[in-house]
């Protein structure tokens, strides 16, 4: 594999171009209109514009960068995460045209981009599941029977999709029909598939997902655990690992169980599998995502391991170098996603020019990012300018540091969620551990961070007034 071209944008553009670049790979970048001076473009060796900002004019026009991709002899493509990741048809279209697709088979991609279908395909492979009907359903009377049986409060769930769409908790028999609807409406209107199933509400869940990896040669491992649970809207803005409430029982028993996942689809390459974990740590499998995920540098972070490079060379179809004895976990990682979001209007997108953009620098701090000083955040994607990750050999220390690279990141010109992630650092149901989903819902609003805001105005004033006072002394005695 000799030149790969990587069908995204961005931070994840950038991410992986730099793997190939260390791996002596030339690398293509495709960008739109609204990216012709991002980063990703100027790094790449070579890049063609393929459409105008709109996403469905560019990105999304799997053919057209394929074609691309022919053109100028290309050997892979590495999807990144959105986007067309997850599309099994673009993958094998592209393994169609003699290109080799950097991520799992389209099959893999197919069962488990339905959460029905994948917890179909895991059945016999003894995965622990959250109690409920493992079916498409739209009767209500039945929807009932099965929630009487469970007992509430019940979850609807839209089989495809996610980030929260499609999703209603049903506390009460009353409530079912009406949020069965707006359930299959919102679903069919996101993802064009309105299936739903019913399974019961965990109350106080944390969100741990398993990193795996697996080759051609028949060789699965995971690369242990990571904290997701800091969510806003069902998704994600502070992640960690590893989780700092499994035992070394249960993280023996959740990578087991997501090699077995991986291994009941048939899986290649790098892919997350997703788990609840209950107030009794109890764990349930979720869903699996069949490509890098975004969190995927906290992983490396305490692994030592690229996982760009690891998906590249499975691709090239070398077996893995390292077997599950060999991985271990060293220190602690945590990332905070820097969205242009402003965290006192309800997470609101902010869009607007950095007018200053200075990231921080320092030992065991990474930051991937796409944007420079001066560019504009275009309102066509996903609001988030970068990835802000610390390093330490305790948790506290990483989370320390995490507060002064946030206090060292210089934006102006946008809100950013930069308040937000330090809001999350200081506050002590995260840094005892003690914590869920539902950690905004339960101990975050703009007034308590606005509060922080004056309460630190008010410090820098005060050592203002007292460096001019001795400026003024120094003077007199002069």
């Amino acid at each position: 594999m000799k030149k790969i071209l990587v069908a995204n944008r961005g931070e994840i553009a950038l991410r992986v171009m730099r793997t190939a670049k260390k791996m002596g790979i030339t690398t293509v970048a495709v960008f739109s209109e609204a990216d012709r001076n991002s980063p990703h473009v100027s790094f790449a060796d070579e890049a063609v514009c393929i459409g105008p900002a709109p996403s469905n004019q560019s990105y999304l026009l799997g053919d057209k960068i394929i074609e691309v991709a022919k053109e100028l002899n290309v050997d892979g493509i590495h999807p990144g995460y959105g986007f067309l990741s997850e599309n099994a048809a673009f993958g094998e279209a592209v393994a169609k045209a003699g290109i080799v697709f950097i991520g799992p088979k389209s099959h893999a991609i197919e069962v488990m981009g339905s959460k029905l279908a994948a917890k179909d395909a895991v059945k016999a492979y003894d995965i622990p599941m959250v109690p409920g009907i493992d079916k498409a359903v739209t009767d209500v009377a039945y929807a009932t029977k099965v929630a009487n049986e469970i007992g509430y409060p019940i979850l609807i769930k839209a089989s495809a999709g996610g980030g929260g769409k499609g999703m209603r908790v049903v506390e009460k028999e009353e409530e079912i029909q009406e949020q069965m609807q707006r359930a299959i409406s919102e679903a069919e209107s996101a993802f064009g598939d309105g299936s739903v199933f019913i399974e019961k509400y965990v109350g106080s869940p944390r969100h741990i997902e398993i990193q795996v990896l697996a080759d051609s040669h028949g060789n699965v491992v995971h690369l242990f655990e990571r904290e997701c649970s800091v969510q806003r809207r069902h998704q994600k803005v502070v992640e960690e690992a590893p989780s700092s409430v499994l035992t070394p029982e249960i993280r023996e028993a959740m990578g087991a169980a997501a090699v077995r996942v991986a291994q009941a689809c048939d899986y290649l390459g790098a892919g997350t599998v997703e788990f609840l974990l209950d107030e009794n740590k109890n764990f349930y499998f979720l869903e699996m995502n069949t490509r890098l995920q975004v969190e995927h540098p906290v992983t490396e972070m305490i692994t030592g391991v690229d996982l760009v490079e690891q998906q590249i060379k499975i691709a090239r179809g070398e077996a893995l170098s390292f077997s599950q004895e060999d991985l271990q976990i060293n220190g602690h990682a945590l990332e905070l996603r820097v969205y242009a979001e402003d965290p006192l209007d309800n997470f609101a997108p902010s869009i607007g020019v950095l007018e200053t953009y200075q990231h921080p620098t320092g030992a065991n701090i990474r930051v991937d990012d796409g944007f420079e000083e001066g560019m504009e955040i275009p309102i066509y994607y996903d609001p988030m300018i970068s990835k802000l990750i610390t390093y330490g050999k305790t948790r506290e220390e990483a989370i320390e540091l995490m507060k002064q690279a946030i206090s060292n990141y210089k934006v102006k010109g946008i809100a950013t969620t930069l308040p937000f992630g330090k809001f999350v650092c200081e506050h002590e149901a995260f840094t005892s551990g003690n914590f869920d989903t539902h950690f905004v819902k339960k101990y975050y609003t703009p007034e308590l961070l606005e509060a922080e805001y004056k309460k630190e105005a008010k410090i820098a004033a005060q050592v203002a007034l007292q460096q001019y006072l001795k400026e003024q002394q120094v003077l007199k005695t002069c």
